[in-house]
């Protein structure tokens, strides 16, 4: 089987790469760290981790890197000698951890899944657990891991219907791969039962909740000023704003030929756009252009920028990192990748800060936590663009119900907090007995 999988694998990757290739350089700054992908680390992480005992945590990009930061705060007062390395698959996800994570923690690219590669980055890294958060599951490093005997912990684990479909396809390949975890932090009931029908050990899942409720607090150290920002672009105090997060192709016409239509009821209205992939930026000031829509992009903004009010409509922001704090300051929201694609991105980020969301239909990652926002009135759920608009109209005129649906998200949020110090307790509990120092839960806080 493995022999089997490493020459597809090979075969894949040389097919793949260079569409690889031409997105990494179109996202920029691929260069630096690229060796680690090969598992070739410098001398400076060689150093920082030498006689240490290593927690290695595998965020995949910027979503996992969220959750990851919350996770590493409450994992350090609790083992305060364990080294946490942190990596990534992608540059805004590395670009999320370095401007996020303090310098104490070493960030690296997680190595592709060739053999060589892995037994390479393991050999250097020596992690005395590993914590992948969110279900990717990469056969030949697990398969390294579980052979030099490292504790795996499958943490905020969740499934989608495709991804599960996937994994049960291969079962053959992957069912042992999941049972060899020590620990799986499930987000919800479904989820613990998919999971064990894929060859999780029953008494390794543990139902914790959502680490995403508890990651989605805003970052303190505020790196953003966003009423200067506004004032800057002309936007006078009290406007009404939308902000599109985490756009896919297409939704961003659609927003904007609805704002065309919305401004002329609304004349303070302005757009701020968020693409998913900032390297749709380009595509998407064409798509406004087309439509006439006066705009700027966000990383054209500096200290010395003034525009007159009116004199753009529509801020596209081509910078990562900062959606949440536009989200601070919208009047409403609407949550990408849920009209015309499938999946949705994650509504919890809007809930906590007590904002009135819309999504369409398909949110189907985000599944549960979307029955629990519409089952309690925190989120506006729509079929199509069309009702889109109306329900928007609706919004932006009745300021009452977008208090009540941003009360009622925040509350959502708040009953479903917790999910982060339960998953450091999983961790705990399995390593409490070697040589690490494990601080009382109670000194701890």
């Amino acid at each position: 089987m493995r022999i089997l999988y490493n020459i597809l694998f090979t075969v894949c990757f040389v097919l793949a790469s260079p569409y690889y290739f031409v997105r990494m350089r179109r996202r920029g700054n691929w260069l630096p760290g690229f060796a680690e992908r090969f598992g070739r680390y410098d001398s400076k992480l060689k150093q920082a981790i030498t006689n240490r005992h290593i927690l290695w945590i595998h965020a995949v990009s910027v979503g996992e890197v969220n959750v990851c930061t919350q996770l590493i705060r409450a994992i350090e007062p609790r083992l305060p000698n364990l080294k946490i390395v942190v990596s990534t698959t992608t540059t805004t996800g590395m670009g999320e951890l370095q401007s996020k994570l303090p310098t104490h923690i070493s960030k690296i690219y997680y190595p592709i899944d060739a053999r060589s590669f892995v037994a390479r980055a393991l050999t250097c890294v020596r992690p005395e657990a590993i914590m992948l958060v969110e279900a990717e599951i990469w056969p030949n490093f697990l398969w390294r891991a579980r052979q030099i005997g490292t504790p795996l912990f499958l943490v905020n684990a969740r499934l989608s219907d495709r991804s599960y479909r996937g994994y049960k396809r291969f079962g053959f390949l992957f069912r042992k791969l999941f049972a060899s975890f020590t620990a799986v932090g499930a987000q919800n009931e479904e989820d613990a039962a998919r999971l064990r029908s894929l060859g999780c050990r029953p008494e390794a899942i543990h139902v914790v909740g959502s680490l995403k409720f508890d990651a989605a607090r805003l970052d303190e150290r505020r790196r953003l000023d966003v009423p200067d920002m506004f004032a800057r672009i002309g936007i006078p105090p009290g406007a009404r704003v939308i902000v599109g997060g985490s756009t896919h192709r297409g939704e961003d016409a659609i927003l904007a030929e609805q704002f065309l239509r919305l401004r002329a009821r609304f004349p303070d209205l302005f757009l701020v756009l968020v693409p998913r992939h900032f390297e749709r930026s380009r595509e998407v000031g064409r798509e406004l252009t087309a439509r006439g829509v006066k705009f700027a992009y966000r990383s054209e903004i500096g200290a010395q920028t003034q525009y007159r009010p009116g004199e753009i409509e529509c801020l596209l922001v081509n910078t990562t990192g900062e959606l949440k704090h536009f989200y601070e300051h919208a009047t409403v929201i609407f949550i990408g990748k849920s009209l015309l694609a499938q999946g949705g991105q994650n509504p919890i980020e809007p809930g906590a800060l007590g904002k009135t969301m819309v999504f369409g239909p398909n949110m189907q990652n985000f599944e549960e936590v979307v029955r629990n926002f519409i089952s309690h009135d925190g989120a506006v759920q729509v079929r199509d663009a069309e009702e889109l608009e109306k329900v928007l109209g609706e919004l932006l005129e009745d300021s009452s119900r977008r208090e009540q649906l941003g009360r009622n998200a925040l509350k959502v949020v708040q009953e479903n907090l917790g999910a982060i110090d339960r998953t450091v307790d999983l961790l705990v509990k399995h390593l409490q007995d070697g040589e690490l120092y494990v601080v009382p839960q109670r000194q701890a806080k």
